[in-house]
């Protein structure tokens, strides 16, 4: 059926608005679909309106006013939604400020980024599966985009299994004949040559300082997988050649490791590089072994429970319908807590380890937050494995926090209240 054709069946059943009327999206386990609710507010600030976002208030919910256009999108989306008369209303606003909740206008949609290859399967990004299953616009960028200067038109940045090391992902002991990673090499080195580096890794390099920079002056990064770990140790190096033969033709600069500077990088200190080419690892900040010794049935990481009237970024950032949350691997999978800077903030850890899956920090201007793992609905993602159909999961809480950050750059700045 078309859309316009169901709509007007759809309008047909709906009560008539009364007057003072708001919408409640629900974000507790009334709703229906939680990842398109995502995609119903973002189009809603798409077409100038505002909202609230009600933190922990129902896991997260969204007021907004009672639009026919947000009917319209509910409906089609299969998201729950509540009417509430003005003294509804008035009545969820006056439980908020009695208790740890609190009311973020959002007001602009943000614009997004995604840093990809332009060979990268849609499937092999997470994020990219939650954009267009919710609908919300994006533009992807590779290095040459980068490098020219267009961060600045964007609110929000992605990077998901990118390796800014120049590493190639450290794939080469099981992949380096097949020919999707000989095509990712000949790929990535064309790439460096156009914009005149002669290693892979100093473009890499280049472009992790250039998306440094852009949060230096007020954008938004999110980041998973390989490029959380990857990107930091990129900045560290920042130059030096920490690369073995197999990638690019020559040895490792001497004493490499000494050289690097940690004070570089946004997230993790006093860490130690992974130099033996042949093992899929880069450091000892990932702790996908300690992950995978649990096993899936035993992996769980839990959200931390945040103040939402003095800290409300950390608050926005793990709202979700659930406190436990499944875990899922990844080329790096979790962090481990005694290497993260004192400055970083702790978003979700694995209870009794010295081990975290979702920070968040500062830096000049903007923010950044890692988030470990590849896909929340894929446990163990190999290379070449069949999509995810969202479709299967619209309750997702590990797809929630990926979209908790989407959202996150729409809301109006507020002073931090300790």
């Amino acid at each position: 059926m078309r859309r316009s054709v169901l709509w007007a069946v759809l309008c047909a059943a709906m009560p008539l608005t009364s007057a003072g009327a708001r919408i409640l999206i629900p974000m507790d386990l009334a709703q229906t679909n939680h990842l398109m609710a995502y995609g119903v507010a973002y189009h809603a600030l798409q077409r100038g309106e505002e909202l609230e976002w009600l933190l922990n208030y129902r896991g997260g919910s969204f007021l907004m006013d009672d639009e026919e256009a947000t009917r319209r999108d509910c409906a089609l989306a299969g998201v729950a939604w509540e009417e509430k008369g003005g003294a509804e209303a008035v009545a969820i606003l006056d439980e908020i400020e009695k208790s740890n909740m609190e009311v973020v206008l959002l007001e602009k949609a943000p614009t997004i980024a995604v840093y990809v290859p332009p060979s990268d399967d849609p499937w092999d990004d997470a994020v990219v599966l939650a954009l267009e299953y919710a609908e919300i616009p994006y533009d992807k960028l590779w290095d040459e985009e980068v490098l020219g200067g267009v961060l600045p038109r964007y609110d929000w940045l992605h990077l998901h299994h990118e390796d800014f090391t120049g590493q190639y992902g450290k794939f080469y002991a099981s992949y380096h004949s097949a020919p999707w990673y000989i095509e990712q090499v000949r790929m990535n080195e064309k790439e460096a040559a156009k914009n005149g580096y002669r290693k892979v890794w100093q473009l890499k390099h280049a472009v992790a300082g250039r998306i440094k920079e852009y949060i230096a002056q007020g954008g938004f990064v999110f980041s998973m997988c390989s490029a959380t770990d990857s990107f930091d140790i990129a900045l560290a190096a920042d130059g030096v050649d920490i690369v073995d033969s197999v990638y690019d033709g020559d040895a490792p600069e001497a004493g490499c490791e000494r050289k690097l500077d940690p004070s570089r990088g946004l997230a993790f200190t006093d860490y130690r590089l992974e130099m033996n080419p042949l093992v899929y690892e880069y450091s000892d900040i990932d702790m996908t072994r300690e992950a995978s010794l649990r096993g899936q049935d035993n992996d769980f990481f839990n959200l931390f429970d945040f103040s939402a009237k003095e800290d409300p970024v950390p608050t926005m950032l793990t709202q979700c319908h659930v406190n436990v949350v499944r875990g899922f691997m990844g080329q790096t999978t979790s962090f481990r807590k005694s290497l993260l800077k004192k400055s970083v903030v702790i978003l979700a850890e694995v209870p009794g380890q010295d081990e975290v899956r979702y920070i968040h920090g500062n830096y000049g201007n903007g923010t950044f937050t890692f988030y470990g793992g590849h896909d929340p609905e894929d446990y163990q993602h190999q290379v070449g494995d069949p999509p995810t159909q969202l479709e299967l999961h619209p309750g997702s809480p590990g797809y929630r926090l990926i979209l908790n950050n989407i959202l996150f750059p729409a809301a109006k700045k507020q002073e931090r209240k300790t």
